[in-house]
């Protein structure tokens, strides 16, 4: 199929690649022309393990192709997927400015050149309920009418888009028009092959659905790390409750890590706009709000107790920081709680020196010159008063622990991912925190 994917951000350019891998041709728009041609070129614009081999191997055979004209590759389209972003808005909600925006320009074009042939117009972007009629309504403004419009969310996890994309649990497909459920399902069968299923539904339950599992994950994520603050004051070890409930199959071993509280592209502003939908709908999602309020408390309990441990005083003081990006394999800072701790450090006096295997550039346009960035993990560690883990990178997992306290001033860890054992900290001489398990001297 001929396919035309609007915005080459994450969810853009991983689905486009991955379509064209299947056999499909693809053209990709960005108004951004230098990041088209650094495209062109071969650079992807942002960090995607298993993204560069597929990305390659389709602009070699010119299955995958990049362009900032609109209406090239609106035309030589059958299907045109909208990936573009929906940035949270100053009262919570989503800014559907660039999506509208799209649906208008679409619509223009089909006028000015009279096109006549069926398109499928599909929302990938993660929009509130309602957007598909909003899109629709915006592009029969210039009296085209042979398209649809489907809902098709994306259930990508960054540091793990390809094999999501190319193996998914599931395909969600919102539609009234039954000759577009059955395209996109001819689309999508050769990625479903084993059997996970091909839900169709309305556009509006397509809608919501996006919302929900990514709601409800953030809700576990955040009843786990209010549990493991409870399990603290009881003595508890948030690690084995966890695993006793994990082994219940009514609710499974996955989202149940505490931490510091979840950031990212999608967590916080989808809870965030399901909120503010609710509200404005007459249904307010209550529980929302305090999982939104609770997740916003979470990011600063490992500085609290860094705090508490240096009596209230850190000017001056000097940290390492292992960890930058919102999570491992991804380059990706949005909502990330390194944001938050270390703007708290710095706010009371003390110095920064970080490291991440992907994100040191990232970084930058959050933090500025405001902290040293290392050249890696030791040699962040020099001079430093404590380490702070702040992302679980799988090589920060298993280091020298000697080297560690070599390049200390003093031994002592605040684990914000609970990445060590307590009782092996404890062996190799550290003071350690962690989140939800006792403080081991």
């Amino acid at each position: 199929m001929n396919i035309a994917i609007i915005g080459t951000g994450y969810v853009g350019l991983a689905s486009g690649t991955c379509f064209a891998e299947m056999g499909n041709q693809v053209i990709c728009v960005d108004s951004d022309a230098q990041k088209v041609e650094k495209m062109k070129s071969g650079i992807i614009p942002f960090y995607e393990p298993g993204l560069e081999i597929i990305f390659h191997r389709n602009i070699s055979k010119k299955r995958l192709s990049f362009t900032t004209d609109l209406k090239e590759a609106f035309l030589a389209s059958e299907i045109i997927f909208f990936c573009l972003p929906t940035p949270q808005g100053e009262d919570g909600s989503a800014d559907l400015s660039y999506v509208i925006e799209a649906a208008g320009k679409i619509g223009k074009i089909a006028k000015e050149e009279n096109i006549k042939d069926y398109k499928i117009i599909v929302n990938k972007s993660t929009v509130p309920v309602g957007t598909a009629k909003l899109v629709e309504n915006e592009i029969k403004k210039y009296n085209y009418e042979n398209f649809d419009v489907v809902s098709n969310p994306e259930f990508l996890r960054e540091g793990f888009a390809v094999s999501d994309f190319m193996k998914p649990d599931r395909i969600v497909i919102g539609s009234e028009s039954k000759k577009a459920l059955s395209i996109m399902r001819e689309l999508y069968e050769p990625f479903v092959r084993q059997g996970n299923p091909i839900l169709e539904m309305d556009t509006a339950s397509a809608e919501v659905t996006k919302y929900a599992a990514n709601s409800y994950l953030a809700m576990r994520i955040t009843f786990m790390n209010e549990l493991a603050n409870f399990c603290e004051k009881v003595g508890a070890n948030i690690d084995l409750v966890r695993k006793g409930m994990g082994t219940d199959n009514r609710i499974g071993k996955r989202f149940l890590f505490a931490g510091i509280g979840y950031g990212g592209s999608c967590f916080p502003k989808d809870v965030k706009a399901l909120i503010k939908t609710s509200i404005e709908k007459g249904s307010e999602i209550s529980l929302l709000s305090v999982v939104d309020k609770v997740n916003s408390a979470q990011k600063l309990v490992l500085f609290n107790k860094l705090f508490m441990h240096f009596d209230y005083d850190i000017k001056g003081k000097h940290f390492a920081v292992w960890g930058l990006a919102f999570k491992p394999n991804t380059d990706d800072m949005r909502e990330a709680p390194s944001i938050v701790i270390i703007n708290e450090l710095l706010k009371h006096g003390a110095t920064v020196s970080a490291y991440d295997p992907a994100a040191m550039e990232t970084a930058k346009f959050y933090l500025g010159e405001s902290i040293k960035y290392a050249e890696n993990e030791l040699d962040a560690l020099k001079d430093a008063d404590a380490l702070l883990l702040l992302t679980e990178w799988n090589e920060f997992r298993n280091p020298d622990f000697d080297e560690i306290k070599k390049l200390l001033k003093t031994p002592l860890i605040f684990d914000g991912r609970n990445v060590y054992s307590p009782e092996k900290m404890k062996e190799f001489g550290f003071t350690y925190y962690s989140i939800g398990r006792t403080k081991v001297n």
